[in-house]
């Protein structure tokens, strides 16, 4: 069978290329892919080309349906749908670690269960005690799942940080009472560190939201380096985070302390997580290259890109 996939070229574009999938082995089962979410890395890769030294595979948010299956699995039926894939309209994946979507009227582009699981994992390593204060620095994506967490969590005061206030307003339909626009408040890190926050969060993946971080969480603290700064550097005060204080934990998908797939699934299903308000922009496989152009440039209209398969 062909199938057609993508490839993240040294210059940032994206180019398609069809690939032969055989029968699936014992072990796995063939899926058709049904979407696949666009995450920061793959835009990082597309922005930075070459200059990504690790770069994205190409997708790994993605959702599928069975459409074989090995003679060895067992649990698995054609037509279930399930967690795997990436910018791949056919796959054979191992079954090992595949996870059921349940029965549901909540569209395929919202189950982006891979990144609501490492939103679990951020929520988790915070080790939230009754009353907490935590500060959320950066509201994209990432950040605003964090603050939907948040919102049901038993932090006393939840305040979410960015540089656009489009983002913030979406952080304020989710429950979180109190949200700061960086650019409009020179004075902003002196009055969130007179709050003196217990966690403070930095989905931001930028130097500038990692000072500020530093600078806000208050002695004895925990500062949640959730967001990558893709590169090769980065810098901080190793004085202020020894004189502090600071326990500083890193919450990648390496750093969860439990299985997160299960758990995502669960709360996205409840309605915990809501993904709706936050997917902007669905486009078919073909329309994807242009769509990242747009991404890449800055559309001020993007949080999250899905991309259908089929």
């Amino acid at each position: 069978m062909k199938a057609r996939a993508i490839e993240y070229q040294p210059d940032g574009s994206i180019e398609f290329r069809d690939v032969t999938v055989d029968d699936p082995a014992a072990h796995e089962v063939q899926l058709e892919g049904l979407v696949c979410g666009i995450c920061s890395w793959d835009v990082a890769t597309c922005k930075l080309g070459s200059k990504m030294t690790v770069p994205a595979p190409a997708g790994h948010e993605g959702i599928g349906v069975v459409t074989k299956v090995g003679s060895d699995v067992k649990g698995f039926e054609e037509g279930e749908r399930v967690v795997a894939g990436g910018f791949q309209t056919y796959r054979n994946v191992s079954a090992k670690n595949l996870h059921k979507l349940p029965d549901s009227d909540i569209p395929v582009e919202q189950w982006l269960v891979e990144p609501v699981s490492c939103a679990i994992t951020g929520l988790d390593v915070c080790h939230l005690k009754t009353g907490d204060r935590v500060v959320v620095i950066g509201c994209g994506f990432m950040g605003l799942l964090i603050l939907q967490g948040l919102a049901r969590s038993n932090a006393a005061t939840v305040i979410g940080v960015d540089v656009d206030q489009k983002r913030l307003d979406l952080a304020q339909s989710f429950g979180i009472k109190e949200t700061y626009n960086v650019t409009t408040n020179d004075l902003l890190g002196k009055e969130l560190a007179e709050r003196y926050p217990d966690v403070v969060v930095d989905t931001s993946g930028s130097q500038n939201g990692l000072d500020l971080a530093t600078a806000i969480v208050r002695g004895g603290g925990i500062l949640n380096l959730f967001g990558w700064i893709k590169g090769d550097t980065a810098t901080f005060d190793p004085s202020t985070w020894h004189l502090k204080g600071i326990t500083v934990i890193n919450s990648s998908p390496s750093a969860r302390l439990r299985e997160t797939f299960g758990p995502a699934i669960l709360m996205i299903d409840e309605g915990l997580f809501d993904l709706g308000p936050l997917v902007t922009h669905v486009v078919p496989l073909d329309d994807y290259p242009q769509l990242m152009s747009d991404i890449v440039a800055g559309d001020p209209s993007y949080v999250k890109g899905v991309v259908t398969l089929n």
